[in-house]
């Protein structure tokens, strides 16, 4: 993911979205999850999974900061 998309992700994110950050396709995202291995923490809320962004920049090494920066190209 680009850091443009990053800035744009909501407070909580989809499983799949946030597996294509870590380079996983749906199924391998969906393994780990049930395993207890994704790469960083999965939220149960109902029968889906859900991944704070703040837990997804941690494990990506990004500063949040980083994020509320603007865009400089733009």
């Amino acid at each position: 993911m680009t850091m443009d998309e990053l800035r744009a992700l909501p407070v909580s994110i989809d499983l799949v979205t946030a597996g294509r950050a870590f380079g996983l396709g749906r199924t391998k995202a969906f393994e780990l999850a049930q395993a207890g291995e994704f790469p960083c923490a999965v939220l149960m809320v109902g029968k889906r999974y859900r991944v704070p962004r703040s837990a997804l920049l941690e494990a990506l090494g990004i500063d949040r900061s980083a994020i509320h920066q603007p865009n400089p190209a733009a």
